[in-house]
């Protein structure tokens, strides 16, 4: 592969322009599908009322699933506003066949890889003795099964380039394997060093995979890129190709970053493989970001996740390249608390993300602080802030002081009024783009990964996270909030002000089409 792979802009651009094309084609489907139905209504006033009353059903069924409050309303607002597109959107999200077999296959691979974990009974019955109300958030997450280990060393790096210069250093010492599975990967200055490690490790028999989302890295690279790799002997996948069919599955994307070297070493956080989030370039200021290692045990967790997706994404027909997951034990390392790396997906119906945060909000004393490039939240999550800020816990949230999505940024300072007024209190990071997606309560609890305060994380992607407990790391994680808080804003007292009857509307608008999106 020549140097940054040969590509050329107009290759990237092309990549863009199919993606845009994919979405194009599905819009104008869905276009075609309801303009079909309003003309046979026209013509045939049974057919008219038959989707009337099909809506009205919908509407009433809506309210008997067991879902999140917001997507609720916003399908039961569309329904009744439009509803022949209402009730076409609403059966092509809830019964596309090809979903259910989306579904059935990412069961079937489950079946072959988590009941193989080992769930550490005798680590949770020690964390039970001492500590009840973490144990309980524990047996929730060993139940998938993503159990607590212990005997794992944990660094925090409180910024994209350390994180990566420490990843390079032990990609450096594999002798077996290296798995990396991102959202977005850039063919770009930050690619070259880690593609020049996968070349010698390759050269050495090292098997080396890395495994991207098509959507996520679309405006980076190309098709080429993958043939590429492929032909290097560094073997890649891409995560579901951007096709223009008429499912909602299209909407699901790999959000995880993992890095998993000889199941030794694990990587994972909020950074991608793109130098904007090295601050190579600055569309957006100063970008903030952080990583997490963890030595030991704990990685056959991020294992099991990258062999999960890795085999949901091989769509060959042979089995030549799929992995099988089997539990290592590597040596013990000294170190004290628990570690509980863990995965949400989209289509379990289990918000995992979700019922972490909530779960830590609740069991906060003294303070629970955040960090997150966006804040769009469920009624859930909203009243669990707000309650846990009126109980007298410290409650913080940190977002962007510039923005990468203007739009979305509006969604997100539509929440400060309502968090402000229930006792939160709220900081822009001034110097750029927060991109970190970071969790920490009463000096001992703390979630560091890839799942953001707004839906697309907690409902619509496939995410990864880690939960610390009395980890030494923790200390580390406090002090970059303590920086953060100083190189930030504090807009409470301005969020607490009451918006104008305009904006509240479009807010309000924004809000709810939010959960959709």
């Amino acid at each position: 592969m020549k140097k940054r792979t040969g590509e050329k802009k107009g290759a990237i651009k092309n990549s863009v322009g199919r993606i845009t094309l994919t979405a194009l084609l599905i819009l104008l489907q869905i276009l075609a599908i309801v303009l079909f139905i309003v003309n046979l209504g026209g013509e045939y006033p049974i057919v008219a009322m038959f989707i009337r009353a099909i809506a009205l059903f919908i509407v009433i069924g809506i309210n008997a699933i067991d879902h999140n409050s917001s997507i609720r309303l916003a399908w039961v607002i569309i329904i009744l506003t439009v509803p022949v597109a209402g009730v076409i959107l609403y059966l092509i999200a809830q019964f596309n066949p090809y979903l259910r077999i989306v579904k059935r296959k990412l069961e079937k691979i489950d079946e072959d890889i988590f009941p193989k974990v080992d769930t550490r009974d005798d680590v949770y019955e020690k964390l039970k003795a001492e500590a009840p109300d973490i144990a309980s958030q524990v047996n929730y997450l060993r139940s998938k099964p993503y159990p607590a280990y212990t005997d794992t060393d944990v660094r925090y790096y409180d910024s994209a380039e350390s994180a990566f210069e420490a990843q390079l250093h032990d990609m450096e010492k594999a002798t077996k394997y290296i798995y990396m599975e991102y959202h977005a990967v850039a063919n770009s200055k930050y690619f070259e060093p880690l593609h020049d490690v996968l070349l010698r490790k390759v050269a050495e028999g090292v098997d080396c995979r890395i495994l991207y989302d098509d959507v996520g890295s679309g405006i980076f690279v190309n098709r080429d890129f993958k043939r590429q790799l492929n032909k290097e002997g560094i073997k890649c996948n891409v995560f579901n190709p951007a096709l223009p069919l008429l499912s909602i599955f299209m909407n699901n994307r790999d959000h995880r970053k993992i890095t998993v070297i000889d199941g030794k070493y694990g990587y994972t956080g909020g950074y991608n493989l793109a130098d904007e989030y090295f601050n190579i370039i600055s569309p957006y200021g100063y970008w903030k970001d952080n990583g997490i290692r963890i030595k030991g045990p704990a990685v056959n967790s991020l294992e099991a996740m990258f062999i999960e997706m890795w085999n949901f994404s091989d769509l060959r027909t042979d089995d030549v390249t799929k992995l099988g997951f089997e539990n290592k034990y590597p040596e013990k390392v000294e170190s004290k608390g628990y570690v509980v790396p863990y995965a949400d997906s989209p289509i379990d119906n289990d918000p995992m993300g979700e019922n972490v945060y909530i779960n830590i909000l609740g069991n906060s004393v003294d303070y629970c602080w955040f960090m997150s490039p966006y804040l769009v939240l469920s009624d859930e999550l909203k009243r669990a802030i707000s309650l846990a800020a009126k109980r007298g816990v410290d409650v913080r949230i940190i977002t962007p002081g510039i923005p990468d999505k203007r739009t979305v940024f509006g969604v997100t300072r539509s929440y400060y009024n309502l968090l402000a007024k229930s006792g939160a209190r709220i900081y822009e990071f001034t110097p750029g783009f927060n991109h970190c997606k970071l969790c920490l309560s009463d000096d001992d609890t703390c979630v560091v990964g890839t799942i953001n305060l707004d839906y697309r994380s907690l409902f619509h992607h496939f995410e990864n996270g880690v939960l610390l407990y009395k980890v030494d790391a923790i200390k580390d994680v406090k002090k970059d909030f303590i920086n953060t808080f100083e190189a930030s804003e504090e807009v409470t007292e301005k969020a607490k002000q009451k918006p104008n009857l305009f904006m509240r509307f479009i807010r309000s608008l924004l809000r709810l089409i939010a959960p959709l999106l």
